[in-house]
């Protein structure tokens, strides 16, 4: 049995790293159709599930920072959505346990550490990186993105992610004891940082 959730930074290459791994192990992997199982068990639009979703960078994080200033970031109770944000968070949680249950997955995002956190079969990775490199990164892997729209992408997402876990699970996502395993994939190529996770989840499943 193996399940590995994997955190990652803007520019990390967590986009890369999680499909890669999944495939390497045999697994499923759980990322781009969580949303659409959500605005399925809703009754909402995909669009608007994906606006919520944690991974967005867009929708997603221009409502963090419009919101975190007043204290109403990602359904405080004092905001008018907040059920609506709650049920969210609660499905997601729900389909990312049924997806764990079989006890084969890699999960990208969705705070799957704290999701799991008490799954004993599960490995947590932390994928990070200096800012600037992380960058680099990124417009290595972009879509043909400028280094000004690349950095405010950055730094909008990694502020709407940290606000989502800090607001649902009062945790920072980058806190190293929330993860079995660190890596700084921007020292380390994409590769190799696969074979590091996907040596330790196959040790630990044995």
């Amino acid at each position: 049995m193996t399940i590995v959730t994997v955190s990652a930074a803007y520019g990390a290459g967590g986009a890369l790293v999680g499909p890669q791994l999944a495939a390497r192990l045999g697994v499923p992997f759980l990322d781009r159709a969580l949303p659409t199982e959500v605005a399925e068990r809703l009754a909402i639009p995909l669009e608007e599930a994906t606006a919520r979703d944690e991974s967005i960078g867009g929708v997603f994080s221009r409502m963090a920072l419009r919101l975190a200033p007043i204290g109403l970031a990602f359904g405080a109770e004092t905001a008018p959505d907040a059920v609506d944000e709650e049920a969210y968070r609660r499905t997601t949680e729900e389909i990312i346990r049924e997806h764990a249950a079989g006890g084969e997955l890699v999960l990208l995002g969705r705070a799957g550490a704290l999701v799991l956190r008490n799954d004993p079969r599960a490995l947590h990775v932390r994928l990070d990186g200096p800012r600037e490199r992380r960058v680099e990164q990124a417009l290595r892997l972009g879509d043909g993105e400028d280094r000004a729209a690349v950095e405010h992408r950055l730094d909008e997402t990694d502020r709407a992610r940290v606000a989502y876990v800090k607001h649902f699970y009062h945790a920072d996502p980058a806190d190293p004891a929330l993860y079995h395993l660190t890596i700084d994939s921007t020292a380390v190529p994409l590769d190799a940082v696969v074979d590091v996770i996907e040596r330790a989840a196959l040790s630990r499943s044995r």
